[in-house]
């Protein structure tokens, strides 16, 4: 059975980070650790929220219990999402180095939160240059939007030329893999958004419909979906595949409660079973 070590934060309504991440994981058949670095009411989206925000001690000290289980050493990937403040980041690089003590075969696959197209950077001071010059090189693996993708790269992304050679300067950095969600660019069709793989072995795109609103979460659920489809199967085709069908499927069922947050209870089915599959392109 996979193992992930998911570190992030928490939310007790709503689903984003590791709200966003755990059940889906659980329920494609994954067993999950999850750490917390916040333990919020709610995402700060809403403006008002109450809560911790736990220190980078604390998430070392819950680690260092996991550890002490001997459970890191089934542990086959890391998962991070949103980090709160440079010593959390630091927390979690510390967290990757030991896991891959414990197993060397383990990645660490890395969601690059910072900003979004339309939003900018919402993070704290110094998080994007932590993400670029120390974490995002530690990974093997890293999800970025396309408004990540430009700030860790520094590269233009309008054309699908331009989303491809910025992915290629992003595994330049480190990660052998690089999964870019959310991606409009030349050549797309009106009305719908893609999502791009790329490795050295080479390049896939995904389009699905675009959704008429926008969803707090569905970053988190989509890096989990791909690292465990990528960690079942082996295959980065596959994985892409999968987890345009499992995201499309969840967000398509939100649209329809006409709720806010996402209905991963509801859309259960669709996380194990996705009932819409999409083409997998290989574009090189």
């Amino acid at each position: 059975m996979t193992t992930i070590l998911s570190i992030q934060s928490s939310v007790a309504y709503g689903h984003v980070g590791n709200s966003a991440a755990t059940f889906p994981l659980m329920r494609m058949g994954v067993e999950v650790y999850p750490v917390l670095t916040v333990h919020f009411s709610n995402h700060t989206g809403y403006g008002q929220w109450r809560g911790p925000l736990l220190s980078a001690a604390d998430v070392t000290e819950v680690i260092t219990g996991i550890d002490e289980r001997g459970a890191l050493d089934r542990v086959e990937a890391v998962l991070s999402g949103y980090q709160g403040g440079e010593d959390v980041g630091a927390a979690i690089l510390d967290a990757v180095a030991l896991v891959k003590t414990r197993n060397p075969a383990a990645v660490y696959c890395c969601d690059p939160v910072m900003g979004d197209v339309g939003r900018g950077f919402f993070v704290r001071p110094g998080i994007p240059e932590l993400m670029r010059d120390t974490v995002v090189p530690a990974a093997q693996i890293i999800t970025p939007n396309q408004f990540e993708l430009e700030y860790l790269t520094g590269r233009s992304t309008g054309t699908l030329a331009e989303v491809l050679a910025a992915a290629d300067t992003a595994r330049a950095l480190g990660p052998e893999t690089v999964l870019v969600t959310s991606v409009v660019h030349d050549q797309a069709a009106e009305g719908t958004i893609d999502m791009l793989a790329v490795t050295g072995e080479g390049a896939w795109s995904v389009t699905t419909p675009l959704l008429p609103r926008t969803f707090t979460g569905a970053g988190d659920l989509t890096a989990a979906t791909f690292l465990a489809s990528l960690l079942a199967t082996g295959s980065v085709e596959t994985a892409v595949g999968r987890t345009a069908a499992v995201v499309y499927g969840v967000l398509k069922t939100t649209v329809e409660s006409g709720l806010s947050e996402l209905q991963l209870v509801a859309a259960q089915d669709e996380i194990a079973s996705p009932t819409t599959t999409f083409e997998v392109r290989r574009l090189r």
